[in-house]
């Protein structure tokens, strides 16, 4: 979340931030600053409060000492009409840090500077592209029909077992799905990530860390009776393994990846866009994590998009990367960057990564920060970035790797296979 010095000293830019989402955001902004100034009163009121306790205390020692027992009993009296007005005090004082709190959780990151105006997908920005679009044979199909040609993907037996969204990977297509995943750890780790196997369910604290909550539980799956939320991405129990740490500057940066399936109760549209493993309920994701220093976050940025860029180009799947509008930026980020790559049967493209920058909003709810080299605690930056998300790369190379006599492996992926074509 925001930090509220942060508001108090830049209310303008703030809001002016805000306005990007479409958001206006004057009546929460005043309200937040409103309750600050009521905090801090009441802080003042109770640390004088204390001090003055204190103070008396030290002079009914000295009397007690000096044998002025009558005046010691009298001062003593005060201390006990003293501590009942702390203790109201500290209570009002909760309730206000609370009700602050509360405010700050509904409260959206300011987009950086970077970010364009914008209320959805379309007004995002094309900022690369790359890779040519094949041309491909008379009868090319889309990614659902070639599936149950090839008997590698079956979504009816998904939906009996289940419930629509929950595809079960078959024969050389689930090789295929452990493939990927192979290689894209491969790639993460080879970068300098360290691996990591995670939780799939995460307690309340931990989607608060993250910001997936409040903003985004209706699409979380709930376990109820234990309170637990299903992981909308390996994010969420990444990010959290540093939640309530102080590193040392030394330690950064810190990069992790991880393998994990994702739950998310978004897919119940209908129609082309979402068939097939266009969107899904589950789904398998490979996912990097940065801790860094504030002052190294945007450099950190553009060499995760390059990453990204580098897997895209040993798969050779023509892809484009979009920044996002405010309009269309998620709930914690700053700064966000898609990738699509395009489904040449379904000419369309398809979100595959979206990689972004927090800045200090996960570090300031995750109380994650460092020692600066002034040996003063500092919140620090945390991105993440899809690396990637399976289903529509997969989407993507059934698609655009299909001929006549069956779908080609990419090269990069056929010593992980342990075959070529699928046929």
């Amino acid at each position: 979340m925001l930090q509220v010095p942060f508001i108090r000293e830049n209310k303008d830019l703030v809001i002016a931030g805000l306005a990007k989402r479409n958001i206006d955001a004057t009546s929460i902004i005043n309200q937040v600053i409103s309750l600050d100034e009521d905090r801090r009163r009441i802080q003042t009121e109770l640390d004088n409060t204390l001090a003055e306790s204190n103070t008396l205390s030290k002079e009914i020692g000295i009397l007690y000492k000096s044998g002025d027992t009558q005046k010691a009993n009298i001062l003593k009296e005060k201390t006990v009409q003293l501590k009942d007005v702390s203790k109201e005090l500290n209570d009002s004082l909760n309730n206000k840090v609370e009700e602050l709190n509360q405010l700050l959780y509904k409260i959206p990151n300011v987009p950086n500077s970077l970010v364009p105006k914008g209320s959805s997908e379309t007004d995002n920005e094309e900022v690369y592209r790359e890779g040519d679009i094949p041309v491909l044979y008379a009868g090319a199909q889309p990614h659902w029909e070639l599936a149950k040609k090839y008997d590698i993907i079956d979504f009816e037996l998904g939906n009996k077992i289940t419930g629509a969204g929950f595809p079960v990977y078959k024969g050389k297509g689930a090789k295929l799905q452990r493939a990927l995943i192979t290689y894209f750890l491969d790639k993460n780790t080879d970068a300098g990530y360290t691996e990591y196997q995670l939780p799939h369910l995460v307690n309340e604290a931990s989607g608060f860390g993250t910001g997936q909550l409040p903003d985004k539980e209706g699409q979380m799956y709930h376990v109820t009776e234990d309170n637990l939320y299903l992981i909308p991405t390996a994010e969420v129990p990444g990010t959290n393994i540093f939640r309530d740490v102080l590193l040392n500057e030394s330690d950064l940066p810190i990069g992790i990846t991880g393998y994990t399936p994702c739950f998310r109760r978004e897919a119940g549209s209908y129609g082309a866009h979402v068939r097939g493993l266009n969107r899904l309920h589950q789904f398998d994701k490979v996912e990097i994590i940065r801790v860094e220093r504030p002052d190294n976050s945007y450099n950190a940025l553009d060499g995760m998009i390059e990453h990204v860029k580098g897997i895209l180009k040993e798969l050779k799947l023509p892809y484009r990367i979009l920044r996002l509008c405010g309009g269309d930026t998620s709930f914690a980020s700053a700064l966000t960057y898609d990738f699509e790559v395009f489904s040449t049967a379904q000419d369309r493209w398809l979100e595959i990564s979206s990689v972004s920058n927090f800045e200090t909003f996960q570090a300031n709810r995750l109380k994650l920060r460092f020692k600066n080299s002034d040996g003063k605690n500092e919140l620090a930056h945390t991105l993440n970035g899809s690396s990637l998300a399976l289903p529509r790369v997969l989407a993507g190379i059934l698609e655009n790797y299909q001929t006549e006599n069956g779908i080609v492996i990419p090269d990069v992926l056929q010593p992980y296979t342990g075959f070529k074509i699928i046929d």
